[in-house]
């Protein structure tokens, strides 16, 4: 169903799985200080244990290899390889790398490497963080450090993950780590710093690497669909998804369109005005390299129609589908999101993160049963397949995310992995779900024609049954 060679993989970030918080010379995280707090995490969770996979990485490679995941996409912690975010290597942190790689490739997964997943190393946060200027060239030592240790067995990078999120959460409404609120303008200085890292990192990847490179990045795809197939509507839900509106760092352009075009959008710089740093000529060359891929993330999308003044938002209607997050199931965001971000930048495009929160836990009878996760994949495939035969160049999809972890301000209580983790006991249980990936992934996308009654056959031949039907109807 899929083009041949299409990639099926999973993804996960360190400091959401991985634990050891202070094990082997690590040095803190702003989010490890960001747990700290009274109030900050809910429930009062926190990251210094997590799904503890830097002492299980075996079992959990062991467990990917039976879901007959190909490709994991990972981040490197780098607060783990340098305590201090620059100077001192910690050799021990890339130890630890060094094994997890290895293990992946002895089952045959190839492993996409994340260098900055949010965990900014607390030392340069003192320092600033994003707001100074000098991060772009520790970022660019740390990478450097990084890809020497694993570019002989490493080829595809992402430099910086979802940069929209950790501006937008972290210094907007500050609900995030480092936990500032910062005026609009501390926030592009922030984004445009973060840009200079990108670029950095692009070509201390490639200086560096043993193997021939791919690099690209992950940002979030900020998604508007059209209520309709109309003209009208498809343009609208276009505007909306490349524009730039007044105050909102929440958009595509002002971070996609520096890296592929060496320039902020005219948009937003008419809608951000006198907020939009100044820096020299030069900054757009550091920032403007050459990229191999791109990565998306998408999760949800906000729906709009044509109107006579231009566009209306289309809401949700009541009691339509929503995740544990309450977030919309909106499937068509992968149709159009990726076709919308492909007809502006022209290169290969891969889903990096796509998947939803659900209410999973162990049943009865040992088993994780989660058919709304099952449901969601075979819909928001569908949808990106639709894209493929819009001629979008998609190549792969990694599932978010392979296990359930620490999902940030939200703690443990959103699960969003393949994998269910117990984090008392910490023992691992595969979903349904990651039964039914496998078959995804052995029929390379076939089984989504046959959805959840693919793996709940029994349910499915009873709900046919007529004393099943007579059950539905409704009495007087």
């Amino acid at each position: 169903m899929f083009p041949e060679g299409f990639l099926w993989g999973a993804s996960s970030s360190a400091y959401q799985i991985e634990g050891a918080h202070d094990a082997d010379g690590k040095g803190p995280s702003v989010w490890d200080k960001f747990c700290e707090r009274d109030g900050a995490i809910r429930h009062g969770d926190r990251g210094d244990i997590a799904c503890d996979h830097y002492n299980r990485y075996d079992g959990d490679v062991e467990l990917m290899s039976t879901i007959g995941i190909r490709s994991y996409r990972l981040s490197v912690s780098w607060p783990r390889v340098m305590p201090e975010g620059r100077g001192a290597v910690n050799e021990a942190g890339l130890d630890f790398y060094d094994r997890l790689i290895d293990a992946l490739l002895a089952k045959g997964i190839q492993p996409w490497v994340t260098l900055f997943h949010w965990d900014t190393p607390y030392a340069l946060g003192l320092k600033g963080g994003w707001l100074n200027r000098e991060i772009a060239d520790d970022f660019g030592e740390y990478v450097r450090n990084v890809v020497g240790r694993l570019g002989d067995r490493v080829s595809h990078w992402m430099t910086i993950n979802e940069p929209q999120c950790f501006i937008g959460w972290g210094l907007g409404d500050a609900s995030d780590a480092p936990n500032a609120g910062m005026t609009f303008a501390e926030k592009l200085l922030w984004n445009h710093n973060v840009l200079l890292a990108h670029g950095e990192a692009c070509d201390a990847i490639r200086e560096v690497s043993t193997l021939a490179p791919k690099v690209g990045w992950a940002p979030v795809a900020v998604t508007t669909i059209p209520d309709s197939d109309s003209e009208a509507d498809v343009e609208a839900a276009r505007r909306l998804t490349l524009g730039c509106q007044p105050n909102s760092t929440w958009n595509n352009t002002w971070y996609m369109d520096p890296v592929f075009f060496g320039r902020y959008p005219e948009e937003g710089l008419r809608a951000f005005g006198n907020d939009v740093p100044r820096f020299p000529d030069s900054d757009m060359e550091r920032i403007c390299k050459p990229q191999d891929f791109m990565g998306i993330n998408i999760y949800q999308a906000e729906r709009v129609r044509a109107g006579a003044d231009g566009h209306e938002m289309v809401p949700p209607p009541p009691g339509a589908p929503r995740t544990n997050f309450d977030w919309p199931v909106v499937p068509e965001a992968l149709r159009w999101g990726p076709r919308f971000i492909s007809e502006r930048y022209d290169v290969p495009l891969y889903m990096t993160e796509n998947g939803l929160a659900g209410m999973d836990w162990v049943a009865e009878d040992g088993r994780v049963h989660d058919p709304q996760r099952i449901d969601f994949m075979c819909r928001y495939l569908k949808q990106l397949r639709l894209a493929i035969d819009d001629g979008v160049n998609m190549r792969g999809y990694f599932h978010w995310s392979i296990l359930d972890n620490l999902e940030w301000a939200e703690g443990y209580g959103k699960r969003f992995g393949l994998i269910h983790v117990d984090f008392t006991t910490l023992e691992r249980t595969l979903k349904d779900s990651a039964y039914f990936y496998r078959r995804v992934i052995k029929t390379n996308g076939e089984a989504i024609r046959d959805g959840v009654g693919a793996i709940y056959p029994d349910l499915s031949a009873m709900a046919g049954e007529p004393e099943a039907v007579a059950a539905t109807g409704t009495s007087a």
